[in-house]
């Protein structure tokens, strides 16, 4: 994934972020002041859009009220209190928070359900700066899909190898993190009956 900063304005807020977001192809986040373009390679893409495909089939499936969607963007707070706005590969919103602003940007100030962030070289943002944003806002669920083995080997192990790692928030308001690899199946609180591997991801 290429990062490349956006031609620097006075944006204060979140919401001056999405009302002045670029017209150029890509995603963006607003990250410590900034406006930062998102560039996916292919490979990441189809990593992304497969999950983003099985997800939605299980919402079908099951008739369950979320909405899965690679367009939203989610704000978040830094540490030190400002203002962010991730973008994450996927995510998954009740439906009814969704339904209850049909005039708003596709943009969240709540938290969703769960999101998925697919690494890629800035690896760091999604192991230490997303985590600590996404468990702050309260998202009880957060998927992240090391493909590449990009990450740090306390996570990856020695050698590295992929893996897909889901945080759960505990009653605590922190995240607990399980591993998963090749032959093991993916637990899910918010998709309790979904069958997926991780191989299945992994290996694509």
């Amino acid at each position: 994934m290429t990062l490349t900063t956006a031609k620097r304005q006075e944006i204060l807020t979140f919401e001056q972020f999405i009302k002045n977001l670029p017209d150029e192809e890509g995603r963006y986040e607003f990250v410590n002041g900034e406006i930062v373009r998102i560039l996916p390679i292919r490979l990441h893409e189809n990593v992304a859009d497969f999950i983003e495909d099985v997800l939605r089939d299980e919402v079908k499936r099951l008739n369950l009220n979320y909405r899965v969607s690679g367009r939203i963007v989610v704000r978040t707070l830094a540490p030190n209190g400002g203002e962010q706005g991730r973008h994450p590969d996927i995510t998954v919103v009740d439906k009814t928070l969704w339904d209850s602003e049909p005039f708003a940007h596709s943009a969240l100030v709540d938290p969703p359900q769960l999101v998925v962030e697919v690494v890629s070289t800035n690896w760091e943002d999604d192991y230490i700066d997303k985590l600590d944003e996404y468990q702050r806002l309260g998202i009880p669920e957060y998927w992240i899909v090391d493909y590449l083995a990009l990450g740090s080997r306390d996570y990856l192990g020695n050698p590295k190898t992929p893996a897909v790692f889901i945080f759960l928030l505990d009653e605590n308001g922190a995240y607990q993190m399980t591993g998963y690899r090749e032959g093991d199946r993916l637990i899910s609180r918010t998709f309790p009956e979904l069958n997926l591997l991780a191989e299945q991801i992994l290996d694509l």
